[in-house]
């Protein structure tokens, strides 16, 4: 049940992208004769007055076809309409729209959050969401401290992690604090008292370890603000200005991870998530707390602009690289090297998004129970 939320939230994600190329297509004039999900072969498909919309059996994107380069659409090359007519401004806009929707997109979905359940209370502590079993090929100071996820961090070195104020903001404030803290403390214990359940404390020892890829000391956890499950009611002004501060924060984050992956791709490309993979793990989100589908289908969709913006081939940004050469040569890159390149990217990723299908599909838990 909740795998197929998540799915249906992927689905989404990607008519929601392939929507803004075509309205930005269709608010101009331009023709648009194919509004796909997927690729390959037509699962099941609609013929309109002017466009045909299809589902395709490679649910690994979408795409919204033109009719430039196809003599049998009827329309005469020097057609106004045609996409590749249009002045370069207009084709800009059609190719960055998809971007721009799974943004928007992004930042609606936190206004529908915040409406609909209100704030959660911020309470003293950090929570530990997750805990690493290795941090720089050796098992984690985490996990060697005998850190759970779901353990809250009360005081750090002596210091009380209490938020200045109940909101978001001061939570993500004790966060950065406690990250300053492990940061500063390469190879020096920092002790820690933490709360497990509702009355455990503990007292622990842990001694972070040095990345020389990142600079930093780590202790293999991630952090997060503790929310509380008590939440309040915002008024219209205070949830659009909270719905932007939550989107903002979100594709800071998403934005660092990607030029991290970008500057360290040999240690990080362990991380990359295909399908399966995105798909196990918001499925076991939604089984904690079903309001978690809202951040996490804000994170997939600011996830999906920022890859679909990188200057790569099949990708918006990589036909958005193609217009850059075009204003500055003052004319089009030849239609071949174009469809060569295009090619070749489609081809690649593709072949990509196979590798972590198979990849994840044999780390799933169901998978591995299997093979025992």
């Amino acid at each position: 049940m909740f795998a197929l939320a998540i799915i249906s939230v992927l689905a989404l994600l990607i008519f929601i992208h392939e929507l803004g190329h075509f309205l930005a297509a269709r608010l101009q004039g331009i023709h648009a004769n194919k509004f796909a999900i997927g690729f390959g072969p037509i699962l099941w498909s609609y013929q309109g007055e002017q466009t045909e919309y299809s589902l395709r059996a490679i649910p690994l994107g979408g795409f919204v076809g033109f009719p430039d380069g196809e003599p049998e659409s009827g329309f005469p090359k020097s057609d106004p309409d045609l996409l590749r007519n249009r002045p370069i401004l207009d084709r800009a806009i059609v190719i960055s729209a998809g971007v721009i929707a799974n943004l928007v997109f992004a930042y609606l979905v936190f206004v529908l959050q915040f409406a609909w359940t209100g704030m959660p209370d911020i309470e003293n502590g950090v929570l530990i969401p997750q805990v690493a079993e290795t941090v720089v090929g050796e098992p984690s100071p985490a996990a060697k401290a005998g850190l759970q996820p779901g353990d809250v961090i009360l005081e750090a070195n002596g210091q009380p992690l209490v938020p200045a104020e109940n909101t978001p903001e001061a939570g993500n404030a004790l966060v950065q604090s406690l990250q300053a803290i492990i940061s500063e403390s390469p190879s020096d214990p920092v002790e820690l008292r933490i709360q497990r359940g509702e009355t455990e404390t503990l007292d622990v020892t842990v001694t972070p370890a040095f990345d020389p890829d990142s600079r930093r000391a780590l202790i293999g956890v991630t952090l997060s603000p503790n929310s509380a499950d008590t939440t309040r009611r915002l008024g219209l002004f205070e949830t659009f200005s909270r719905s932007a501060v939550a989107f903002q924060n979100m594709f800071e984050q998403v934005l660092s991870g990607f030029i991290l992956l970008i500057t360290n791709f040999s240690q990080m490309s362990g991380e990359l998530a295909g399908p399966v993979k995105i798909v196990d793990q918001g499925a076991a989100l939604a089984q904690e707390n079903v309001l978690a589908l809202f951040p996490f289908s804000a994170l997939i969709s600011i996830n999906l602009a920022i890859l679909n913006i990188l200057p790569l081939p099949a990708l918006d940004g990589g036909q958005l690289a193609f217009l850059l050469a075009e204003a500055v040569r003052g004319k089009p890159v030849p239609t071949r090297v174009q469809e060569s390149v295009m090619q070749t990217g489609i081809f690649l990723l593709l072949g990509l998004g196979i590798f972590l299908i198979i990849r994840d599909t044999t780390q799933l838990s169901v998978f591995q129970n299997l093979m025992q």
